[in-house]
């Protein structure tokens, strides 16, 4: 599967949030606040409206992990569903398998979670799934296959769920490497998604 190779580290400082959750990239922007290529005493100029909605689409694709083939069909998809198409969006992607899967710790990462997925070490509903993008539908319970309950990478992720706790639309229970997703969450739930503007996302491709 294609997937961008650029550092994480370049992509959080370049947004000048951080995008991926992890507290490593929150050391990183503390450390290098500016942008890649650019010394401490450069000032970030002002974005035109074409380069301010392209900002929020980025960073979208980039926490989510896609590329601008599968982002467009989403959006395609949002703006068909009744409702707010940004909230649409957001809604399906926190759907995504390998999305739940991270957010249940599972994976510490997307990343780490999207290769769970595809190496066939999840269950959804007692059926192996090993689709990334498979939607998550209310009720489902996702675990981990019987033969990866020793995996070293699933069981150091899991210990996360005893020190920061899940977010409140999935349960889990980490002594079975298992949980549900119990529904979709509101917009305002997602802390990671406080510094972005999903609206302007709609205004680019409503063009």
């Amino acid at each position: 599967m294609a997937r961008n190779l650029e550092p994480k580290g370049k992509i959080v400082r370049r947004f000048g949030i951080n995008i991926f959750g992890s507290d490593k990239f929150n050391k990183i922007l503390d450390r290098k606040p500016n942008m890649p290529g650019k010394d401490s005493s450069y000032k970030r100029k002002k974005s035109s409206v074409y380069g301010t909605q392209l900002m929020e689409k980025q960073k979208l694709k980039f926490m989510y992990g896609l590329l601008e083939r599968q982002f467009r069909k989403y959006f395609k998809l949002a703006a068909r569903t009744k409702g707010i198409t940004g909230e649409n969006l957001i809604e399906i992607l926190e759907r995504r398998l390998d999305n739940v899967v991270y957010r249940m710790h599972i994976g510490s990462t997307r990343d780490q979670a999207r290769q769970l997925v595809g190496h066939r070490h999840i269950l959804v509903n007692d059926k192996i799934v090993d689709i990334p993008s498979y939607q998550v539908k209310d009720g489902d319970r996702i675990s981990v296959k019987e033969k990866s309950l020793s995996n070293v990478m699933i069981k150091e992720s899991l210990k996360k769920v005893g020190t920061t706790g899940v977010v409140p639309w999935v349960d889990v229970n980490a002594d079975s490497c298992s949980g549900t997703f119990k529904q979709a969450p509101r917009r305002n739930e997602i802390p990671d998604l406080a510094g972005i503007n999903e609206q302007l996302v709609v205004e680019l491709y409503s063009k």
